[in-house]
């Protein structure tokens, strides 16, 4: 983590242009111009990038990341950070209490109580929906990363297990741990964390607040969350208006306890054409537009602007499926193996694995599509997380790349040929450039091999990648806490938000992940991570891609700007923002 920070210190630079004189326009609304939607804003199923910043900005956790710092936290809903020495962490490291602020309204009118809190933290594991974050939660107060086995059967006492995890004290929130979880902390900034008013949400039709019944609302159906399109939580903005796939719209929450924030107004508008987003910035239609790294080059040469440069505690990868749903599914072209299409195992066999690996060409994609502007990862455990290696990755070699190809499926493969397609979201030219070098140079290999590539919308994309139904898909990971259990999980236990989508399945992979979040021993917690990040070059589990270094281009009338490596270019905190 020392390492990140330092090149944060390095990277981050502010090119100020040279036109102090010009009259700030809008002076209290901020507007992003972005090319992620969102697919929903409740705290307990929201899982991507978009939808966090709008939460971060409408809800509060008890506590959060000190400006730059992923180590240290402020207070926010708690009245103090709880520590060892304030009494707040027992000894042990099993029993953490919270003192909750007083005098905190929600945007409807309620009062912030402790019975929020634990109904909150509560309601948030029941829910549990399949491919959303309350795995992480799960994981430390109940020892379990899910409320539902394998085949998708509710674990008995699951629920009374996550009952007993929280309880109220007088004006005290406290939370009972099975053992020691050292990222806590950190997993309680996260949005899924996220404080809201017990009375409103069952009005709503969220839990009811019975243990009994919680069943009933376990894993609701994607897009049928009660508290997908409304919010009340006690953050310093709330929503004004949301028109999805055209703006979503925060008005400052004039009640916040934590004093007025300067911006009244921020907007997020869905642009998903550079074009148009680089004239939006250009002419101050927009205080800050998302800008994906081959484009960085443009902006550095415009005036008006201050740029940032940020490295992440993200991933980005290609991921195989190896249990394809082939129900409708024209991903998969005849679903067998006749070369008009690919069969649901297709990617179970390593040779194929491999063959995309070594079409690869990362040197190419390090300087064409980000002018040497990134840092290429080796395995999901990136640079700046503990316990990082350089593992050994598939060199660029299409020659490699057929032989592998000749031996998938005994030589069926080489002899019919075969069909697929490849998908990437809307807007990500950087997964897009990657997905297009895959398949031109798999093709290149035979003519038998037919790949096309499709975009997909983001809200559309998350709900098909849960469905199993891409073939092989890119998509990141942005950091939820600095330990390297938050990305090994996901992308390679079978019970990870990837690993689900990938259809892992391997007993050594789950054991070690399981056994590196169980001991707070170093070195034994060194030989575990090393080992997984060999596996993942061995097993040939996905490509790695990148792990970005952010650029962020403001206009030069915008400050209050504060750099984490924890979020990801989607993420504003309106309430430091001011223009002047």
């Amino acid at each position: 983590m020392k390492k990140l920070i330092c090149l944060i210190g390095c990277l981050l630079m502010v090119i100020c242009a040279a036109d102090t004189g010009a009259q700030v326009k809008n002076p209290d609304t901020f507007v992003l111009a972005d090319y992620r939607t969102v697919q929903t804003i409740d705290p307990a199923t929201s899982y991507d990038v978009a939808g966090s910043m709008r939460i971060w900005n409408m809800y509060e956790t008890l506590i959060f990341f000190d400006g730059s710092s992923t180590e240290t936290y402020v207070p926010l809903l708690a009245a103090e950070v709880p520590s060892v020495a304030n009494g707040g962490i027992s000894a042990d490291g099993k029993t953490y209490t919270f003192t909750i602020r007083q005098g905190v309204k929600f945007h409807a009118g309620g009062e912030l109580t402790p019975e929020d809190v634990v109904y909150s933290f509560k309601r948030n594991m029941i829910v549990d929906q399949d491919g959303g974050p309350m795995w992480m939660l799960l994981e430390a107060l109940t020892g379990s990363g899910a409320t539902r086995d394998s085949d998708g059967k509710v674990i008995p006492g699951i629920f009374d297990t996550i009952d007993k995890s929280v309880e109220a004290q007088g004006d005290k929130v406290v939370l009972h741990l099975p053992k020691p979880y050292p990222p806590l902390m950190s997993i309680l900034c996260y949005t899924a964390s996220s404080v809201v008013d017990k009375e409103w949400a069952i009005s709503k039709g969220c839990w009811d607040g019975n243990i009994q019944n919680a069943a009933k609302f376990n894993n609701p159906a994607p897009g049928h969350e009660p508290l997908q399109q409304i919010e009340n939580g006690t953050g310093p903005y709330q929503l004004k208006s949301w028109e999805p796939a055209k703006q979503f719209v925060f008005e400052r929450f004039d009640g916040y306890w934590g004093g007025g924030a300067k911006i009244r107004i921020g907007i997020v508008k869905y642009v998903k054409e550079w074009s148009t987003r680089k004239l939006m910035l250009q002419n101050g239609d927009a205080d800050r537009v998302v800008v994906d790294t081959p484009y960085v080059p443009e902006v550095k040469a415009m005036q008006g602007l201050k740029i940032y440069e940020v490295p992440q505690l993200g991933y980005t990868a290609a991921m195989f499926c190896r249990n394809i749903n082939p129900t409708g599914n024209p991903n998969i072209g005849s679903g067998k193996l006749d070369g008009k299409g690919i069969p649901p195992d297709f990617f179970t066999d390593i040779n194929i694995r491999k063959a995309f690996l070594h079409a690869f060409d990362r040197e190419t994609y390090k300087q064409d599509v980000f002018n040497g502007l990134v840092i290429m990862p080796s395995s999901p455990n990136v640079e700046g997380l503990p316990y990082h290696i350089d593992v050994p990755t598939y060199e660029f070699d299409l020659k490699k790349s057929a032989e592998y190809m000749k031996k998938a499926f005994g030589g069926k493969v080489w002899q019919s040929g075969f069909k697929m397609i490849i998908t990437h979201n809307t807007g990500n030219e950087m997964r897009e450039a990657a997905a297009h070098m895959l398949a031109e140079n798999i093709m290149s290999l035979s003519p038998k091999f037919r790949i096309d590539v499709r975009n997909v919308e983001w809200k559309d994309y998350i709900v098909q990648i849960r469905s199993l139904q891409y073939p092989l898909f890119l998509s990141g990971w942005g950091a939820d806490y600095a330990d390297p259990h938050n990305f090994v999980y996901p992308f390679m236990h079978s019970n990870g938000y990837y690993g689900k989508f990938m259809a892992l399945k391997n007993d050594e992979i789950d054991k070690l992940c399981d056994a590196g979040i169980a001991t707070a021993d170093t070195q034994k917690r060194r030989e575990i991570y090393a080992k997984l990040q060999n596996i993942w070059y061995e097993n040939a589990i996905g490509v790695p891609l990148y792990q970005q270094i952010v650029v962020r281009a403001y206009r030069d009338t915008v400050y209050g700007f504060v750099p984490n490596a924890m979020f990801t270019d989607d993420n504003e905190v309106l309430k430091r923002l001011f223009k002047r």
